[in-house]
């Protein structure tokens, strides 16, 4: 009890220096000073602190100082009081000028309110007089980005205004573009700047990954180290993720190597791309040698070596990392339930399926078409073929390819004719110009000794001229 009165006397003392000094310090401030001022908004440490400095401002004729006032409303959104006393404080202030729309439209757009964002700039270019510059439209497209609304109309303003020229709002369009997947219309803007820094390169090129154009990528990054942009952690995910996505183990180890020898404990993200690298390069033992080292992970980190494991068909391994990554309060996502499905499938564990599948609703977590595929493919693999149509077509989504492709494999597997000719059928009328489907049919029918249907189904794909592609080898 001593402790705890001890401790409440001490903070009402100290806020009650706290707000001595302010007093004394708001005492030498005048109309002719307002430094003092800009520098208490700048560290106010809480709310509080902020509406005295907020009542001084209003009882002297420093609220009409353009500068305090905007700094006001940064100070309100820093203290995660944006929405309502931030706008408020805006929309009262006496006199706006660029640098309080910037601000406003800023803080908007940092905190999730995009839509905001934009509606505020829409009320500046519509209602002010005040004219946008090259700090006002980034801020917007930033808004665009997030929002899918008004991308044309921003782009097509910020060339009317002159500003196609400026580094900055190209830069910003150009990532704008990068972001919402264009990146052909990126890459032409992109070509037609005069001027490019290191951000608009690292844009680009992590614009290409993130498309799955690995190879583009690359050739841009080339390009990038031609010109003696210095390389950044950002930019190395992009490279290791691009290694990833085209497989070639012997650069992504070059890459991960010189990660290690210029920042020894890896980040957060160059550490994820990392471990998804090795993975994909079906190096696991390396992929969960990095993991262990990683100082922090996420859910990110642990659902790539859940996937990885399960994929790679090691059962045990896939789901103790799922029950570890459980008991450390990490809740999973669709990857990582799609990963120790696939563990599940691989193992013919059908009870332990279920319960994952379940447990999915309890993380409210859709399934998609590719965790139905994985529990149709469990229960065909082990036997349940019955069950798996069942399931098919009980699904609250039509079933694809991939979903009917595993029970009809089980199918071949068990010799199971009356559940194959019915799921293969199907399949026939989603895809019938693929020849695989018609085989294996046909090969059902000879294992079940129905000669005469094998041969009329062989002679009709000649008759349509359906045939089977031949296997080839990069090698």
């Amino acid at each position: 009890m001593r402790l705890a009165f001890g401790s409440s006397c001490y903070c009402r003392a100290a806020k009650n220096l706290l707000f001595r000094v302010t007093a004394r310090a708001l005492s030498g401030t005048t109309q002719k000073n307002p430094n003092n001022l800009f520098s208490l908004l700048h560290q106010s440490p809480n709310v509080n602190h902020l509406r005295h400095l907020h009542a001084h401002l209003l009882r002297t004729s420093n609220y009409s100082n353009v500068v305090l006032s905007s700094k006001l409303v940064l100070a309100y959104s820093k203290l995660n009081h944006l929405f309502p006393t931030s706008l408020a404080v805006f929309w009262h202030m006496p006199h706006r000028n660029i640098f309080s729309w910037n601000i406003i439209i800023g803080e908007f757009s940092r905190s999730g309110f995009p839509s905001q964002s934009i509606d505020l700039f829409l009320r500046m270019w519509g209602e002010s007089s005040v004219r946008p510059d090259d700090f006002t439209l980034p801020l917007v497209l930033r808004a665009c980005s997030a929002s899918r609304e008004a991308r044309l109309g921003v782009h097509v303003l910020s060339l009317k205004l002159g500003f196609g020229v400026s580094l900055f709002v190209s830069s910003a369009l150009v990532i704008m573009y990068v972001d919402i997947g264009e990146i052909l219309y990126a890459r032409k803007l992109f070509d037609e700047m005069l001027v490019r820094d290191s951000v608009l390169y690292t844009a680009m090129f992590g614009g290409y990954v993130q498309e799955g154009e690995a190879v583009l990528g690359l050739a841009l990054f080339r390009e990038m180290m031609c010109y003696g942009f210095s390389l950044d952690s950002v930019v190395m995910v992009s490279l290791v993720t691009a290694c990833g996505q085209l497989g070639t183990l012997k650069h992504g180890k070059s890459v991960h190597g010189w990660c290690i020898r210029r920042c020894p404990c890896l980040g957060l993200n160059l550490g994820n791309a990392v471990v998804d690298m090795y993975v994909k390069c079906s190096k696991l033992v390396y992929a969960h040698r990095v993991f262990v080292e990683m100082p922090t992970r996420d859910v990110i980190s642990w659902s790539s070596l859940v996937l990885g494991y399960g994929l790679d068909g090691d059962v045990v391994m896939s789901v103790k990392l799922f029950d570890e990554m459980l008991e450390e309060g990490i809740e999973p996502n669709a990857v990582t339930f799609l990963g120790v499905l696939s563990a599940c499938a691989h193992g013919g564990l059908v009870d332990k399926s279920w319960l994952y599948f379940r447990q999915m609703h309890e993380y409210k977590i859709v399934p998609e078409l590719k965790h139905y595929a994985s529990m149709a493919d469990c229960m065909a693999r082990a036997g349940l073929l019955e069950e798996a149509e069942k399931f098919m077509e009980e699904m609250p989504v039509e079933a694809d390819e991939a979903v009917m492709g595993a029970v009809l494999s089980g199918c071949k597997v068990y010799g199971n004719v009356q559940v194959g000719e019915r799921v293969a059928k199907k399949l026939i009328q989603l895809k019938p110009g693929k020849a695989g489907y018609y085989v294996t049919l046909a090969g059902l029918y000879t294992a079940a000794g129905r000669f005469d249907e094998a041969e009329s189904l062989r002679q009709w794909m000649k008759d349509k001229q359906i045939s089977k592609v031949p296997g080839c080898s990069s090698i």
